[in-house]
């Protein structure tokens, strides 16, 4: 079984990270949504470039080539690719809020061989060094039953129509393991 290794993204990552990403919504989604919320879920989903600047976006790859990445958030958004104008980017107070797994994609050929499971240990790691105790995401229906897997407990069930099609969406939480 190929090594897989973590790292965190670079700006000259983006245009990688942007093409993984669209691989991973157009394939992965199928069975779970239809064309129409697939084509919508582009408005809702995709990288977040802060989270780079930031330093708390990771990549993890096989082989040398990038097969994933997701990433925690110490601001405000809980979803959503580069932010429009307007949108809240206010730093979060670990001491009441829950740090944001955000942003996280695998390659369709490297589906369900670990490569979501590295990522959510490197933003719990992160996220509890930062002096945070709960996590917190909007999942897709595809990536539900690997966020239950590790841990996170579904909130609150959403639709989110910005891209047009309705694309349902779920809020769910988990608290930071101890010990890391």
């Amino acid at each position: 079984m190929p090594e897989l290794r973590s790292r965190l993204a670079v700006m000259a990552d983006v245009p990688a990270l942007t093409a993984l990403m669209d691989a991973a919504i157009s394939e992965l989604q199928r069975g779970f949504l239809d064309d129409a919320q697939i084509d919508s879920s582009r408005a809702i989903m995709g990288i977040d470039t802060q989270l780079i600047v930031d330093g708390t976006y990771f990549v993890v790859e096989i082989d040398g080539e990038i097969a994933g990445c997701g990433g925690w958030g110490r601001r405000a958004p809980l979803y959503g690719s580069d932010p429009p104008p307007g949108r809240d980017g206010q730093l979060l107070d670990p001491a009441v809020d829950a740090a944001r797994v955000r942003a996280m994609y695998t390659h369709p050929r490297f589906a369900r061989r670990g490569v979501g499971r590295v990522v959510l240990s490197l933003c719990e790691r992160a996220a509890a060094q930062a002096g945070f105790t709960r996590l917190e995401l909007v999942s897709t229906l595809s990536g539900e039953p690997l966020y239950t897997a590790y841990g996170f407990e579904p909130v609150e069930r959403l639709v989110d129509s910005t891209g047009g099609a309705p694309v349902p969406i779920i809020r769910m939480q988990k608290h930071v393991r101890g010990g890391l």
